[in-house]
């Protein structure tokens, strides 16, 4: 690229940067600075011989310089008080949104397979819930759950809501991320002290779901200063946990498809780390029993077959395949006319065509990164 396409690059970078400041959307305006930094000092570096590049480095140093000082104004205290004096939100008006109000319908008995994991998460949230004088030395605060994608974490932890009497709050980066300086920290502040006021004042459990921790726990080669903050923000609240709150019901579970993401100081605060792996023959044969319990089936369907030809298939890739054979049906009712009988039953050939088309959403080389993970970080 030549230097006056990178200087224009540059140029628009900074007027957005000054947009956005001027606008009070300071975690983009100092993006936007920082970028228009690297575009200058990419020219400088690009032409060392020009008299330039010491002015672009100059320009470039001034930009950094002006985005930390964007990043540092959220340096205020975040501290969250429990009460509502003065201008201060009340807590449970900072935390409603991260709240499920609603219990979601999923138990343990409906997670096929994940043996191990379930009573990892038993001996680890719900025995210690109901009797903690079982548990002198205390129990685990921070559980890792980590596999290939549509394995059952997010299921796990919705049922780990329904196993105990407590509160559900689910966080991930899309509600945590705000573009005001401070905001997001403060968040994270709110969530946990609210938690600690629940379990104090209500003798309740409380879970704190991180969905996708990787995109908020996260370590990234590009980010700006909130990333960091919110990362030292639950490192600190987490070690709270462990510290100051022990005879507290406050757990955070978090669910990562990208376990070598997280930042390295996690690990050590979650003490429990679940690999969640993709279903073996028997959890698929239960998984196609458990998605066809409520369609009609014809005689002919095997389903020792169809867990052996879905080997590297997922839960929600085989629960997708059910829905699809059954579509097969529903599409020929209405494409007949006759809308309003019942489909035919579904066949075995109905699931092969399916299967034909449809393939696995793990690989094994996937698989083998997430093994080697857990060899050297896993727990259980």
């Amino acid at each position: 690229m030549s230097r006056a396409y990178l200087e224009a690059i540059a140029r628009k970078l900074i007027d957005e940067a000054m947009v956005n400041e001027k606008a009070g959307n300071f975690v983009e305006a100092a993006k936007k600075y920082r970028k228009a930094a690297e575009v200058l000092l990419t020219i400088a570096e690009n032409n060392p011989s020009d008299p330039m590049s010491v002015t672009y480095r100059e320009i470039a140093n001034g930009l950094l310089k002006k985005a930390r000082s964007l990043e540092e104004a959220s340096q205020s205290s975040i501290a969250i008080q429990s009460g509502t004096s003065g201008s201060s939100q009340n807590l449970e008006e900072l935390v409603d949104e991260f709240i499920v109000k609603r219990k979601p319908n999923i138990t343990f008995e409906d997670i096929i397979g994940l043996d191990d994991a379930k009573q990892a998460i038993l001996d680890s949230i719900v025995y210690p819930t109901k009797r903690p004088d079982l548990f002198p030395l205390g129990w685990p605060r921070g559980i890792l759950l980590y596999g290939p994608p549509g394995c059952g974490k997010t299921m796990l932890a919705a049922a780990v809501a329904n196993e105990i009497d407590g509160v559900f709050m689910q966080v991930d980066a899309a509600n945590i991320m705000s573009k005001w300086l401070g905001d997001a920290e403060k968040k994270v502040a709110a969530i946990f002290a609210y938690a600690r006021k629940v379990s104090s004042e209500q003798k309740k459990p409380v879970i704190i779901f991180v969905d996708e921790a990787d995109a908020l726990l996260g370590v990234y080669e590009h980010e700006i200063g909130g990333e960091a903050r919110v990362r030292n923000q639950f490192l600190k609240e987490m070690d709270g946990l462990d510290i100051k709150d022990r005879n507290l019901f406050v757990y955070v579970i978090a669910a990562t498809n990208k376990p070598w993401r997280l930042d390295m100081g996690f690990l050590r605060r979650f003490q429990r780390r679940i690999y969640v792996p993709p279903p073996n023959r028997e959890a698929r044969r239960a998984l196609f029993e458990y998605y066809t319990r409520c369609i009609k089936l014809a005689d002919d369907v095997d389903f020792d077959v169809l867990a052996e030809k879905t080997e590297g298939y997922s839960a929600s890739d085989i629960r997708d395949i059910v829905m699809e054979a059954y579509l097969i049906t529903v599409r020929e009712l209405f494409r007949s006319g006759r809308i309003y009988e019942d489909p035919r039953p579904v066949t075995m050939n109905d699931f092969l065509r399916v299967l034909a088309r449809r393939k696995p959403s793990i690989s094994p080389e996937m698989l083998r990164m997430y093994e080697e993970w857990a060899k050297r970080f896993g727990s259980v």
